[in-house]
C-alpha cells in the first residue's frame, strides 16, 4: 500500500532535473556507505579510523556522510587505514533523454 509521501516521491521522480539531484546524491552517498562498512568490518569506530588515518573523527563522519569534495589523497589515508587500496573505474551510465 502505497503512503503518501510514496506517492509524492514517485511524483518527484518524474521531473528529470530532480531525478538527476537524487541519483547524484545516491552515487555520492555509496562511497561514505562502502567506507563506513568498511570501518564496521575491522571493528573500528570514526574516532579509531581517524587516528589510524591521521586525521579526526569529524573528518571520517563528513566523508562518511558527504562525500563531496573528498581528494584523492584522503581517500588513499582512509583506504590504507582500512588495510585497503583504491579502485577507480570509469563505468557507463544510461543515456538521458534529452
Amino acid at each position: 500500500m502505497a503512503t503518501r509521501l510514496d506517492r509524492y516521491f514517485k511524483k518527484q521522480m518524474q521531473d528529470p532535473e530532480i531525478r538527476d539531484l537524487v541519483e547524484k546524491e545516491l552515487v555520492d552517498l555509496e562511497l561514505g556507505i562502502k567506507i563506513a562498512r568498511l570501518r564496521e568490518l575491522e571493528n573500528l569506530n570514526q574516532t579509531q579510523l581517524a587516528a589510524r588515518a591521521g586525521m579526526n573523527a569529524s573528518k571520517i563522519s563528513l566523508i562518511e556522510t558527504s562525500t563531496r569534495n573528498v581528494t584523492l589523497n584522503t581517500l588513499a589515508r582512509v583506504a590504507y587505514a582500512l588495510n585497503t587500496r583504491i579502485k577507480i573505474e570509469f563505468v557507463p551510465v544510461k543515456a538521458k533523454k534529452r
